[in-house]
Order: C-alpha cells, then sequence, then structure tokens
C-alpha cells in the first residue's frame, strides 16, 4: 500500500487536507471520491513503495502517441454524456490514465480549468500534446454545447489517422530493414570475408578480373578509410537535413515522395484521405470552410499538399467554389475534385468528403498489400545479387587459376 497526500474540498466547499492509504492513486481518488471529497492535488508520499512503483511506471513514460488519445477522448466523451462536471472528469481521467506524460498535462488542464480557463484555453498551453485539430473541434464542441459528440467524432478521426500511419509505416518499414539488413551483410563480407582472400590473390600474380578489382578496392576502403566514409556519410546528412529544413528544400522533398515510383502513389493516397477526413471531421462539427482550411493545411503533413490547400483556401475567400481550386492545383485526382463538386451542388460537402476518405483508406490498404507482395521479391533478389557479386568476384581469379592449371 502507498501514502497519497491530498487536497480538497468538501460538500461546504471548504478545503481539506491529509493523508489517505491506497494500492495505487486511481484507487486513493475513488476512496476521496466516494467520501464526498471533491480533489484539488493529490501527490504520493515518498518512501520505498514509491520508488518500486516509479520503476514499475518507468515503462508507461515516454511520448503521448494517437492511440493514448483516442482512449482519453473516447473516456472523455463518455463521462461528459453521463452528466458529470468537467473539473470531476478531468481529476478521473488523470487518476487513471497509465501513460506519465499524458497524466502530467491532464493534471495541469484541471489546474487550468479549475482556475476559471476554458477547456479550449487550458489544451493550448500543452500544443506538443493537442493539435490544432484537436483544440478547434473541443473549441467547437463547446461554443455549440456538444463537447461529447464531438470529443467522439475526435476520437474516430484519430483512430483512422493512426491506423493510416501504421499502414504506412508497414509499407516503408520492410525495405528498410532490409536495406539496413544488406548493408550490414556487405560491410561484413568486405571487412572479414574479403581481405582473407586478397592474402590468396597477391601471391598469384598477374591481373585480377575487374569484378575482383572492385571488391577488393572497396573492401580496402572500407578498413582503410572508414572515418572518411562517416564523415562523408555525416556530412551529406546533416546537408540534406538542413536544406529540407528550407521552405524550398522541403518542397522538393515532399513533391519527390508524391512523384517517386513505387511509393509516390501510395503517400499521394494517404495525403488525400487525411486531407478529406480532417475537412469532413471539421465541416460536420461546425467549423467554417475557411478556418477548416487552415486546419487543414497545418495538419496535412506535406508542403505541396499544404501549398495547394492554402491557394484553394485564397480562392474560395475571393469566392470560388471549393473544387475548382482543388483542380487547377494538379495535386488531387480527378476523381476526388468532381466528387467534392458535386458535393458542393447538392449541399452534401461533409458527406461526400467523408466518402472520399473511406474510398481512399481502402485504396492505401489496397497498396500496402501489393507493395508488400511486390517488394518482398525485390528486396530478396536485390540482396542475392550484392551477395552474388562479392561470392563470384572472390572465386572468379581462382577459376582462372584453375583453368590454367588444367591447361
Amino acid at each position: 500500500m502507498s501514502v497519497f497526500q491530498y487536497a480538497a474540498r468538501n460538500s461546504q466547499g471548504n478545503t481539506v487536507n491529509g493523508n489517505v492509504e491506497a494500492p495505487n492513486e486511481a484507487a486513493a481518488v475513488r476512496q476521496l471520491r466516494a467520501e464526498g471529497l471533491m480533489l484539488t492535488q493529490i501527490q504520493e508520499q515518498a518512501g520505498a513503495e514509491t520508488s518500486v512503483r516509479k520503476q514499475k511506471e518507468k515503462g508507461k513514460s515516454g511520448k503521448i502517441r494517437l492511440d493514448d488519445l483516442v482512449v482519453f477522448s473516447r473516456q472523455f466523451a463518455t463521462m461528459i454524456r453521463a452528466g458529470l462536471p468537467l473539473i470531476e472528469v478531468l481529476g478521473i481521467l488523470s487518476g487513471q490514465t497509465e501513460k506519465v506524460a499524458l497524466k502530467v498535462v491532464l493534471r495541469e488542464v484541471e489546474k487550468d480549468v479549475e482556475a476559471g480557463s476554458s477547456l479550449t484555453e487550458a489544451l493550448e498551453k500543452h500544443p506538443t500534446v493537442f493539435s490544432t485539430f484537436f483544440k478547434s473541434m473541443v473549441r467547437a464542441g463547446e461554443a455549440a454545447g456538444m463537447l461529447a459528440s464531438i470529443l467522439d467524432q475526435v476520437a474516430g478521426y484519430l483512430e483512422k489517422t493512426a491506423s493510416l500511419q501504421r499502414k504506412v509505416k508497414s509499407a516503408v518499414m520492410y525495405p528498410t530493414t532490409v536495406a539496413f539488413a544488406a548493408t550490414v551483410i556487405t560491410i561484413f563480407l568486405l571487412t572479414a570475408v574479403v581481405p582473407t582472400f586478397k592474402d590468396i590473390f597477391s601471391g598469384l600474380g598477374g591481373t585480377l578480373p575487374l569484378p575482383t578489382r572492385i571488391v577488393l578496392a572497396a573492401s580496402d576502403f572500407i578498413k582503410e578509410k572508414y572515418l572518411v566514409a562517416l564523415v562523408i556519410i555525416g556530412a551529406a546528412f546533416f546537408t540534406f537535413r538542413w536544406w529540407y529544413q528550407s521552405p524550398r528544400g522541403r518542397y522538393r522533398v515532399d513533391l519527390f515522395k508524391l512523384k517517386m515510383p513505387v511509393f509516390g502513389p501510395l503517400f499521394l493516397k494517404v495525403a488525400v484521405a487525411k486531407f478529406s477526413r480532417t475537412l469532413s471531421t471539421l465541416i460536420r462539427s461546425g467549423v467554417n470552410i475557411l478556418s477548416a482550411l487552415d486546419i487543414v493545411a497545418a495538419t496535412a503533413g506535406n508542403q505541396v499538399i499544404e501549398e495547394a490547400i492554402t491557394k484553394t483556401r485564397a480562392s474560395i475567400q475571393g469566392g470560388e467554389t471549393l473544387s475548382k481550386p482543388l483542380e487547377e492545383s494538379g495535386v488531387f485526382p480527378v476523381m476526388v475534385t468532381r466528387m467534392v463538386s458535386v458535393g458542393e451542388r447538392v449541399g452534401s460537402l461533409e458527406s461526400m468528403l467523408s466518402k472520399i476518405a473511406d474510398f481512399y483508406e481502402d485504396q492505401v490498404d489496397t497498396a500496402v498489400d501489393g507493395l508488400t507482395s511486390l517488394i518482398e521479391p525485390l528486396l530478396i533478389i536485390f540482396l542475392g545479387c550484392v551477395v552474388g557479386f562479392i561470392v563470384i568476384a572472390m572465386f572468379m581469379p581462382m577459376f582462372k587459376m584453375i583453368e590454367l592449371m588444367g591447361g
């Protein structure tokens, strides 16, 4: 059992301080609420059991992920819909969440709301945790008195976004892993295996075949000038990173992502699905189209898409429809712009955008499955070619020597 020090208000509104013994903080919170106390602060007293508990919680610390926010939004919506006061909901959520970083943030949000801030104002103090989209949705929910419904929409949106991210990672992770394995195997062969052959070849005399000379030169370079190679790779990495951080560099890289072979169509489908889902969710929650496009542009994740959305917003502000500037941008597929145009004409833009998002999310599923099936044999062939070239290059002088001996 652990001992928790708390500050709370009783039913008369007076401040009460004291200690409570419980197996964990969530149990302590439940126990105090059952006694009719409204918690304002609770903290575990230092001690041996506290240290043990902190060790156990190490695995629950770290970056707050989308999945954490999905659970938070669902639970928040359920308790608000049940009629619990906002401060009490925040207290319960901060007490029961397992992610330490989120627990700290929610406690701070609870204190700010209790001090008189709106929920949106409290969330705005934590921009690294709550995105512009999240805060805008909460603001719309507070203004319309539909916070529970809006939070359900936020949770649904975040679930779709997290699912998309996992699919893209799964598509990119496999070739990255195989490429890394190929690099490690190649370096091992060049530094540990090839040098043993070099000693044998030195006594043969004559001119070695070109593939053998290439492999031996690569082995010598890696063994003797690996520091130079590391410096070159490091300089290239930091130069690219510096260039990518500039607006022009990021635009060029993001444009290349959309046009690159194999992966380009996948990245475009992901971008279209995210654009459609975000805009649909914002419009459904009552955010006006111009503010919604600002948020969509800020959360696009691709400079090319962001620029196209920004130009679209400017055109709408000038009296244009949504579909025309999207079509003129040349980024969005024809099907998307036509469906948006139909949605505008019949007054069901939000519904049409949702259908577009559903379609492209299914397309991402199909594309990931197809890429996995296509890339796997290609990478195996590539790895086989690299290793095979080194092996053949090492044995070519021996084959030549055997021929000479036979002659």
